[in-house]
């Protein structure tokens, strides 16, 4: 019967996702024909009532006749219409449609049904502006509803907020609410720029925002010296002798790390239905009440790192976790990382986690000039 339940639960876990992603793929098309109307119509009405000939209340008279002639009719209220004027006037510079029919303005030609159609967007930058800090794909902008694009309006001031928003509703499917929620707390000042699922695998937005604020891009571990860990080639210097070290330094690294951390253990040993799992290091940090695993990667990320990362957490929430506690957190600390890259791959995990890199006091001498440099230039000043 157990096996049956089993099977059952999987069944329906499988259907439910497939259900969801359905209407999450629907849901998208929707808006992209919803936003494309609503900019069309809020050129329209912009460039009519703004620099036009409509006089006082036409907007209200519009809506009043659009309900007597299609009795029903829902979302095209005076409010709703002044909605769409400002959803085109924020995005008239950097949304440019590809190919639209020009709505007459100031023109005895009534307008027709095409005229609202925009047949092929793209977010186009004008050549004065800066490159902002967020790459935003088109598909992300039109895979949010019109009510979150009037709530990031309404709440976010500048574009690079805006678009920071527009990108984490959609890749975290955020509901209104819980957007809603993120604009309240300020999310965009206080983001850590680690890549991170927080903000989806988090339910709770307090405790999502305590993570994000947590936890860095970068740590530098100087008490490491690369040097004196043996007299090996650097280059076989692996993940365990960095473990090692910092086991031995753990106060300088929970320092390092943040605060409210304490150090449970390394190599901490998981088991599940008879499989072994040996996290690096494993802490507890009261601010969050969960634990954190921190997996040491001596090289490059690689996308195997998040999938036994999200193992470690499913075993520790199962076996180790207290009823009372949140879920595990994994960080994956490594030398190097694609940040666009990680977070891509990173929303498609249910389990909280994040990837930061390190540098080693040998990293640092590195980037330093030496006593002879240094020596050199004081000189030539002097």
């Amino acid at each position: 019967m157990n096996e049956v339940s089993i099977e059952l639960r999987s069944a329906v876990k499988a259907i439910k996702a497939a259900i969801l992603q359905s209407q999450y793929r629907a849901a998208k098309t929707v808006n992209r024909e919803q936003l494309s109307l609503y900019f069309g119509i809020g050129k329209y009405v912009s460039e009519n009532s703004r620099k036009g000939f409509w006089g006082t209340g036409a907007i209200e008279t519009i809506s009043e006749q659009l309900q007597k002639e299609l009795p029903g009719l829902r979302g095209f209220s005076g409010t709703s219409i002044k909605k769409m004027r400002q959803f085109y006037e924020a995005w008239a510079e950097i949304i440019r449609p590809l190919a639209m029919g020009e709505l007459p303005v100031n023109s005895n030609r009534p307008p027709l049904a095409d005229d609202f159609d925009i047949v092929n967007y793209n977010l186009l930058m004008p050549a004065n502006r800066p490159p902002l800090a967020v790459n935003l794909e088109f598909e992300e902008f039109v895979g949010i509803g019109f009510s979150h694009h009037i709530e990031i309006l309404n709440k976010a001031q500048t574009t690079e907020e805006r678009l920071f928003y527009i990108h984490q509703a959609s890749i975290n499917q955020w509901n209104k609410y819980r957007l809603r929620d993120m604009l309240k707390a300020d999310l965009y000042h206080h983001q850590a720029t680690l890549p991170n699922n927080f903000g989806k695998a988090m339910p709770d937005t307090r405790s999502a925002l305590k993570a994000l604020e947590m936890f860095k891009d970068e740590y530098l571990l100087d008490f490491i010296n690369v040097e004196e860990i043996g007299e090996r080639d650097k280059a076989d210097i692996d993940e365990r002798e960095v473990e090692k070290a910092i086991v031995h330094n753990v106060k300088n690294f929970i320092m390092t790390f943040g605060r409210d951390f304490t150090f449970v253990g390394n190599q901490y040993h998981l088991e599940k239905f008879g499989h072994d799992a040996y996290p690096d290091l494993l802490f507890y940090n009261r601010e969050l009440a969960a634990l954190v695993v921190v997996e040491l990667k001596r090289g490059e990320f690689k996308p195997a790192y998040l999938g036994q990362l999200s193992a470690y957490l499913r075993i520790l929430d199962s076996e180790v976790k207290k009823p009372f506690e949140n879920p595990s957190i994994g960080i994956i600390l490594c030398k190097q990382a694609d940040k666009s890259f990680v977070e891509f791959l990173i929303q498609g995990y249910d389990n909280p986690m994040g990837v930061a890199t390190y540098k080693t006091a040998e990293d640092v001498r590195k980037v330093l000039p030496t006593e002879e440099e240094l020596r050199r230039v004081m000189d030539e000043e002097i």
